[in-house]
């Protein structure tokens, strides 16, 4: 039987990628088309929890409504923003050879698709979940906004965490004394 050479961390960026597009595109899907979110006015939502709406939001712009596109011109060039954006994510994930990384590089770059195949199919980013408590709400958000913070989260810990744990750095003498240089 032949044996399949194991999965490298570009291997899991692109899978993780993958995975987070097909979520997001998949969720919304059926949010639009199959329980008629779709047909909503915007703003309208259907309450779940007593701190969790499922709601009906259009985002014209990027995160939390930042530079709203007015028009086709105006999403054309958030279309080409986040197209640039994938490009240059692809270029670092593609270098890397630090699976936290790649995997957060990944989801970064499904979710930034996912929000994009909106702006091309609708001109707009489909928006769902709404938390909120004690009188506070929190921006609508969509399962490539979760990928995208989940990536960014796994972005930083690959950047904060250390070369090599259990190991000190240079130059510094480990438990026994020993100069681990």
């Amino acid at each position: 039987m032949m044996r399949l050479p194991p999965l490298t961390a570009r291997d899991w960026g692109l899978v993780a990628a993958v995975i987070a597009l097909a979520l997001d595109q998949g969720f919304k899907l059926a949010m639009l088309h199959v329980f008629g979110f779709g047909g909503m006015l915007p703003g309208e939502s259907i309450p779940v929890l007593p701190f969790f709406n499922l709601v009906m939001v259009w985002n014209h712009g990027i995160s939390y409504g930042l530079f709203p596109a007015s028009g086709p011109i105006g999403t054309a060039v958030l279309v080409l923003l986040s197209l640039a954006a994938v490009g240059l994510l692809g270029r670092w994930m593609w270098n890397s050879t630090s699976y936290s990384l790649t995997l957060g590089v990944g989801m970064v770059m499904g979710g930034a698709l996912g929000n994009l195949v909106d702006r091309l199919i609708y001109g707009a980013v489909a928006d769902f979940f709404h938390f909120h408590a004690f009188g506070y709400g929190w921006y609508v958000f969509n399962v490539a906004d979760t990928a995208i913070t989940l990536g960014a989260v796994a972005i930083i810990y690959d950047v904060l965490k250390p070369e090599h744990p259990g190991k000190p750095p240079a130059g510094e003498k480990g438990q026994l004394g020993v100069d681990h240089e």
